[in-house]
């Protein structure tokens, strides 16, 4: 039995089968993405979406879907699902449905009278080509299939209009049609593995509405191009492949192409594995490059979350040669930023101040996995060079401190992770000492004295970095410790932040905490009692001033609510990490059960992922990108974390 699979009765289930997207990426930058019964809700969603380079590297929907037709004795029998202007579906095919599941590939079976079809969809990785397999299992009489494609060419985050400016050429290629309907844009192929028939039926079609959008108070209305149709016959047994690409293909190399891609796949049997497939199509690999999408279907590569997700979207899945390779292509990027005071244009945010803490974080997990003298071999002169750039004062908007301790200028700007902002200024507007940034930076100075202990070269580096350690520990307690035994969120001049922020987690969690044993307990007693959710933990507590539990709204309202409640699931590995600090392996059992709440998400939303955040309130629902890298990793760290413990 599938881990991932529904059977008829909710996918003819509108209100239970919409929320469920799903998701498939090439690791190159595009991607497929729709609902489970392929209607689509969003204006991200289609069945191909590129980046184009040469047009500011954003995504665009090239495809937006594919409506299949089955024909016996002349009637046709329409598969596809739309919802247009007012809330009508149409032409309804979901009714069709007898099942859908995900193991390896999507897969959704059809039953039409007499007819049983199936329908597989995958990606080629990194080719820019999307192949879907429709198989005929069983037919009492001559059956054709027609497909009706209909083409956006447009970003991913704009909406089509019917206009005369489009191409209308169709040029026919090897067993298919090819087209170009705007200036610049790459040519789309669409070619099967059969010869199939060309039906030239030109026209707008009007009026498709995007619930998700609606709901989000975004423009969600859009006209789509439809060229014509294909009409091929399939007998009982046969297999047509449909392939959408932006390069010629031949079509005797379709199965060909499709069974090796297939072969490769890891089959999503087990919560881990939905994870470490939700994680692997954040990979994008461009030449030698390698990065972290940071989510879909809005994803962008970020320097900060790259690196709170490097460990375990790597380490956790053991892939030793990716985490080196998003290392090094991170800290070229850095390197430069360093030098030159030159941002990367392909990882955005480099230069935020918090970036070098959190390199030095994830190199210190590497050397948990695979040994400090590996870690050491590989890194040390890296974190070396860190650690000097902060103690130097040369950071932009990142101050170090006669006491050991570091500060930052975040009245106008986000400069942490919680960055929502509204005209201009950040919602939350974190500044001076950060707790996160320090006990960050606690950590990093002692994980560097590890590193140099001992080894020719680096005396004064091991003195100075344990010097500045030695004053920072007790300034940290003294300025975030409060008499209510929790942390201060962050502390300018004599304002000190009260409100119940889950930032104090990665105080606590850290390997290396300013805080004793005694002192973490309080701490993570407070994160138990006000902002643990089955989802994570909630970014305020309800018993603070502005807790907006719930994301939803305008996008005002909802960048008001980003930071002030909602839960996020990758705050969940510093808490476990803390928890099993605290209570040892008597804790196991404990976070064992915590993460029972993210395995449910794996038939939820997007299914065999996790999304950017819950709502803090019941039923804390997923809201934000569909899948989110950072959360799917940090969850996948916990997992692994468990299951060493458990051996």
């Amino acid at each position: 039995m599938s881990y991932l699979k529904f059977d008829k009765n909710l996918m003819i289930n509108l209100e239970q089968s919409l929320p469920k997207e799903m998701l498939r990426t090439n690791q190159s930058g595009a991607y497929h993405c729709t609902t489970v019964v392929d209607c689509n809700t969003r204006k991200q969603h289609g069945l191909l979406v590129i980046p184009i380079p040469e047009m500011g590297n954003t995504s665009h929907v090239l495809l937006s879907s594919l409506d299949v037709t089955v024909v016996q004795h002349g009637a046709p029998f329409n598969l596809g699902l739309h919802r247009y202007r007012g809330g009508v579906y149409s032409p309804n095919g979901h009714k069709y449905i007898r099942e859908f599941d995900c193991e390896s590939v999507p897969r959704t079976t059809y039953r039409v009278g007499g007819v049983i079809l199936t329908k597989e969809k995958i990606f080629i990785s990194h080719e820019n080509r999307l192949l879907i397999r429709y198989t005929l299992v069983e037919a009492h009489s001559p059956t054709t299939l027609r497909f009706k494609p209909m083409l956006a060419f447009r970003e991913a985050n704009e909406l089509c209009v019917a206009n005369d400016a489009l191409n209308r050429d169709m040029m026919p290629v090897d067993n298919g049609m090819a087209c170009c309907l705007y200036p610049g844009y790459p040519t789309l192929y669409m070619q099967m593995n059969r010869k199939p028939e060309w039906i030239s039926e030109p026209n707008w079609y009007n009026g498709f509405e995007y619930v998700k959008d609606m709901d989000r108070g975004v423009p969600y209305i859009e006209d789509l191009w439809v060229p014509g149709y294909f009409e091929v016959p399939i007998k009982k047994g046969e297999s047509i492949i449909f392939s959408a690409g932006v390069s010629e293909v031949s079509p005797r190399s379709l199965t060909r192409m499709y069974e090796k891609e297939i072969a490769g796949r890891t089959c999503r049997t087990s919560f881990f594995n939905c994870l470490k497939n939700a994680i692997k199509q954040c990979y994008l690999k461009e030449g030698d490059d390698m990065y972290l999408i940071s989510g879909y279907p809005w994803g962008k590569v970020l320097a900060r979350n790259t690196f709170m997700a490097l460990p375990g979207a790597t380490i956790a899945i053991n892939h030793r040669e990716d985490f080196e390779r998003i290392m090094a292509t991170g800290w070229r990027a850095l390197k430069h930023y360093i030098e030159t005071g030159e941002a990367s244009a392909r990882i955005q945010g480099i230069d935020l101040p918090d970036i070098p803490l959190w390199v030095v974080w994830a190199v210190q997990l590497y050397a948990k996995a695979y040994g400090i003298e590996e870690a050491r071999q590989r890194y040390l002169p890296m974190v070396q060079e860190i650690l000097d750039y902060i103690i130097e004062g040369n950071p932009r908007n990142l101050y170090i401190h006669e006491n050991g301790l570091i500060s930052t200028d975040g009245s106008s700007t986000p400069v942490s992770w919680m960055n929502a902002s509204l005209n201009g200024r950040p919602v939350v507007p974190r500044t001076g000492y950060l707790v996160e940034y320090n006990a960050l930076w606690y950590n990093a100075l002692i994980f560097g004295t590890r590193l140099a202990e001992g080894q020719e070269g680096y005396t004064s580096e091991y003195e100075k970095w344990q010097e500045i350690a030695d004053a920072l520990k007790p300034a940290f307690i003294d300025t975030f410790l409060n008499d209510y035994g929790y942390l201060y969120d962050y502390v300018n001049g004599q304002y000190a932040e009260p409100s119940v922020r889950p930032n104090m987690a990665i105080a606590i969690g850290l390997d290396y905490s300013p805080l004793d044993r005694r002192q973490r307990k309080r701490v993570l007693d407070v994160i138990t009692r006000e902002l643990l959710t089955p989802k994570g933990l909630r970014t305020l507590s309800p018993n603070s001033y502005g807790y907006r539990p719930f994301y939803l709204g305008s996008p005002e309202e909802r960048e008001l609510a980003l930071h002030n409640g909602p839960a996020r699931p990758w705050l969940m590995g510093f808490y476990a990490d803390a928890y099993l600090k605290v209570f040892g392996l008597s804790g196991v059992s404990y976070i064992d059960r915590m993460l029972i709440g993210f395995e449910d998400e794996m038939t939820q939303g997007c299914i065999g992922s996790l999304s950017q955040l819950y709502d803090g309130n019941p039923p804390f629902s997923g809201r934000g990108a569909i899948s989110h890298a950072t959360n799917v990793a940090e969850v996948l760290r916990t997992l692994t974390t468990l299951k060493k413990l458990n051996m």
